[in-house]
């Protein structure tokens, strides 16, 4: 005879947890989602290295014109 006993403990923390794993998983979607809208919406690949927050002197225009 093998023991097992569920008790109804059991069977709401299942309830819970699977309640939270749906929330992370939706909040995964939602952060890759505004990802992919943000790096769609800057259309051209090099305008992304623009937003590491860090002065990088070869990306800055010259002013003056081209020389």
């Amino acid at each position: 005879m093998a023991i097992k006993v569920e008790h109804e403990l059991h069977n709401r923390r299942k309830g819970r947890n699977v309640g939270v794993g749906l929330l992370l998983i939706g909040f995964i979607g939602i952060v890759f989602g505004l990802t992919v809208v943000k790096v769609l919406q800057l259309g051209d690949a090099a305008q992304f290295e623009k937003f590491d927050h860090v002065a990088r002197p070869q990306i800055v225009p010259v002013e003056g014109g081209s020389e």
